[in-house]
């Protein structure tokens, strides 16, 4: 037993806990050049090896040779490109069931104008999220003043961020910005992490489906292969009746002439000899030819819809809202609410969070009418009625219109004059 203590370490094989004395929980003061707390071991996985198919032949996939192919940094740039694209609020839920966005949080500022000195909320974000949707793990250093209040947002490699633990607490090790080393505690690190099925190892889609990845990864290179023309197109075995080693030369490039000559239609004239043809048999083609389907696979993993990688084939709605309807129904809500709720937990305070208060994406920007459609759905709402016209004016843009703060009678009954020319006042009925 001591034996195997000392090869694999004694904490491996001791499953009976300790019972440790009970403890007043006291928070570690952390500070730029800190150490990990004493204990603390390593937690998380590296992706610079996610996974390896069954079948040794097939390329393993990893994070930079996975970009390579053309689908998989689609899907990274859709997801990561849409929820850059809209903003990410402050929201906050009433006791009485209403929701509004919080206006003034600073928050709002780090997350969609400057995130860190220099770096636009836009790029943080995009970045963030596209490491969350390849490596299924992502990371942002948000450090807090004296007074608590958020300094900056700033996203770091993944591969330059080492995960510790002591018990239930995370600690994570890297270089900032300002090229200082820290470790932090959980609450000053925004910490993606897609697929953790013990809450923290974050585990990426292309790690979890390394065959199919590793097959479609496989019929790229041998595309690239066939059409680079640097593979061996077919090679010539031949008779050593030669008398020399000079006649056998010139045989031999007299062959490959002929093979590359167009008049010769690739057939040489040999006296002694066997051809063997490597050219793609149509298995091979047949293979190639189903790259299509790996492109189909890929999507499904990162549940992008056909229309957004431009696979028209499978048809496209007539709407282009409703497109853009199903791509947040199927994709970004999944997508999106997982980075938002990851983010809120640190970027939010526990008081915050326990008032209602969470980060939602403005979808509206994302589904932008047309300007028929946004007229006539207006149109709608007042004549509904559901909105008055001052209401609906300001939905576009435009100033209140005197008595324009009451709202119309239904179709089948008149307006009250005396309603009317009370709401008339010169500040268009507000008041």
């Amino acid at each position: 037993m001591r034996l195997m203590e000392r090869m694999f370490g004694g904490a491996a094989l001791r499953r009976a806990p300790v019972a440790a004395p009970a403890v007043a929980r006291a928070e570690p003061v952390l500070r730029a050049s800190s150490a990990p707390p004493a204990g603390a071991t390593e937690a998380g996985f590296s992706s610079l090896i996610l996974g390896q198919s069954r079948v040794k032949s097939l390329p393993p996939v990893s994070p930079r040779t996975a970009e390579r192919h053309a689908t998989v940094f689609a899907c990274g740039n859709v997801i990561a490109g849409d929820l850059m694209k809209v903003p990410l609020l402050v929201w906050q839920r009433n006791r009485d069931g209403t929701e509004a966005a919080v206006e003034g949080h600073p928050l709002t500022y780090l997350l969609n104008t400057e995130a860190s000195p220099g770096v636009p909320a836009t790029a943080m974000r995009y970045a963030l999220v596209y490491a969350f949707a390849i490596r299924g793990r992502s990371y942002a250093y948000a450090p807090r003043d004296g007074a608590g209040e958020l300094e900056l947002v700033e996203v770091l490699h993944p591969d330059l961020v080492a995960e510790r633990r002591t018990g239930r607490d995370r600690f994570y090790s890297f270089t900032d910005g300002a090229e200082v080393q820290r470790t932090v505690a959980a609450r000053q690190m925004v910490h993606l992490r897609y697929m953790a099925e013990d809450g923290w190892t974050g585990r990426s889609p292309l790690q979890v489906a390394a065959e199919s990845v590793g097959l479609a990864l496989a019929g790229q290179e041998a595309a690239a292969r066939s059409a680079s023309g640097t593979h061996m197109r077919a090679f010539v075995k031949m008779d050593d009746y030669f008398e020399d080693e000079e006649a056998a030369t010139r045989s031999a490039l007299r062959v490959r002439g002929q093979l590359n000559d167009p008049d010769a239609n690739g057939i040489p004239l040999l006296e002694k000899g066997e051809i063997k043809s490597l050219d793609l048999s149509a298995a091979d083609q047949e293979l190639l030819a189903s790259r299509k389907f790996d492109r189909e696979q890929i999507a499904a993993i990162y549940r992008v819809t056909p229309s957004k990688l431009q696979m028209l084939e499978f048809g496209v709605k007539a709407n282009g809202q409703q497109q853009a309807i199903d791509h947040k129904t199927d994709c970004l809500l999944h997508w999106g609410g997982l980075a938002a709720a990851f983010m809120a937990q640190t970027l939010l305070t526990p008081a915050e969070r326990a008032a209602g208060m969470t980060l939602v994406h403005d979808w509206d920007a994302l589904m932008e009418p047309t300007m028929v459609e946004a007229h006539n759905a207006i149109k709608v709402a007042v004549g509904g009625p559901i909105m008055t016209p001052n209401e609906g004016r300001k939905m576009r843009g435009l100033p209140p219109v005197p008595g324009g703060n009451v709202l119309y009678p239904p179709a089948n009954m008149t307006a009250d004059a005396g309603a009317l020319a009370g709401a008339g006042d010169g500040n268009g009925g507000n008041e």
